[in-house]
């Protein structure tokens, strides 16, 4: 009997989504390869990856991030519609898909956008594919919004975190959802006394190393490290603050989304103690996403009998 078709739904999460690249290695690796692919934002681009053969690239660019090297990729802009402009970003993703479009991909592939202004949710599954893919992580605040046909698009995680609906409106029979934001502990509860708070706990800040250069060294680069990343037990920064807002948001939002269209299979790597900076990271990520792969394999080849049968 022929196999029934599966879509694997990558969603959003900044940093975590680096745990993406360990699940699909290890579907692909266990012969259990999706044969429609929804992302959105950096499970956009690792999907993306995953269908034009170049997930092993992504994987060797993850794991060689340091935390002075994601320095260099923001390209800062102060004046205009986001912090970074995205364009460093942009040409790494070009180096290896640029000339691609979205509708000649095998296997299916859709990235999932947010028209800005009116909120609509948009399945970029035409044109070109660096340009869906930029529009797919454009978080507001942090990176410029993309422009497509006319529409200004920023993140779609703002809309549909993990994109499980996507997959079956593709014809997918079995639907694999990866969400990576998905943290049991400390999410969604409800504080009745605010008295009840202890003390804050030191932060998290990624650590910029100084160079000898006089640029690297000079008193405006790590002043505007500190506005963005904050300081110590000080009040977070500016990119820290959305962040944490968007997280906030697309956590809420993918727990009534997935409640309403649930997935056959639902994937969570253990990936609440990554920062969502934690870029430098991927190590950690992409073997959280590999073990929690590696624990529904069993759950995955039953639904496929099931289904077949």
């Amino acid at each position: 009997m022929a196999r029934p078709t599966v879509g694997i739904a990558l969603g959003g999460g900044s940093a975590r989504g680096w745990a993406h690249i360990g699940v699909l290695n290890t579907l692909i690796a266990a012969g259990l390869e999706p044969d429609v692919v929804a992302g959105t934002s950096i499970g956009a681009v690792a999907g993306a990856c995953y269908v034009t053969r170049n997930l092993d690239r992504l994987e060797d660019f993850a794991r060689s991030l340091t935390p002075r090297r994601i320095f260099g990729f923001l390209d800062f802009n102060l004046s205009g519609s986001g912090l970074i402009t995205g364009q460093r970003l942009s040409r790494e993703l070009e180096d290896h898909l640029k000339g691609l479009k979205i509708e000649d991909l095998d296997p299916r592939f859709v990235a999932i956008a947010t028209e800005l202004g009116t909120g609509h949710e948009v399945w970029l599954n035409k044109g070109d594919l660096v340009t869906a893919l930029n529009a797919s992580f454009a978080l507001p605040g942090i990176f410029k919004p993309v422009q497509i046909n006319g529409q200004w698009m920023i993140d779609g995680a703002l809309v549909n975190p993990v994109p499980v609906s996507v997959c079956r409106a593709l014809g997918a029979r079995i639907v694999i959802a990866v969400n990576v934001t998905s943290d049991p502990f400390g999410k969604a509860g409800v504080i009745h006394d605010h008295a009840s708070f202890g003390e804050p706990s030191e932060m998290e800040i990624p650590a910029i190393q100084s160079g000898t250069g006089a640029a690297e060294d000079g008193g405006a680069l790590r002043l505007l490290h500190r506005q963005l990343f904050g300081r110590g037990k000080g009040a977070p920064g500016i990119s820290a603050v959305m962040m944490d807002a968007i997280n906030i948001t697309q956590d809420r939002i993918a727990r009534s989304r997935l409640a309403g269209d649930p997935p056959d299979i639902t994937i969570n790597p253990k990936t609440g103690r990554i920062n969502l900076f934690d870029f430098h990271r991927a190590d950690e990520a992409i073997a959280l996403g590999a073990q929690a792969a590696e624990s529904q394999l069993d759950e995955i080849r039953h639904a496929l009998k099931a289904v077949a049968a």
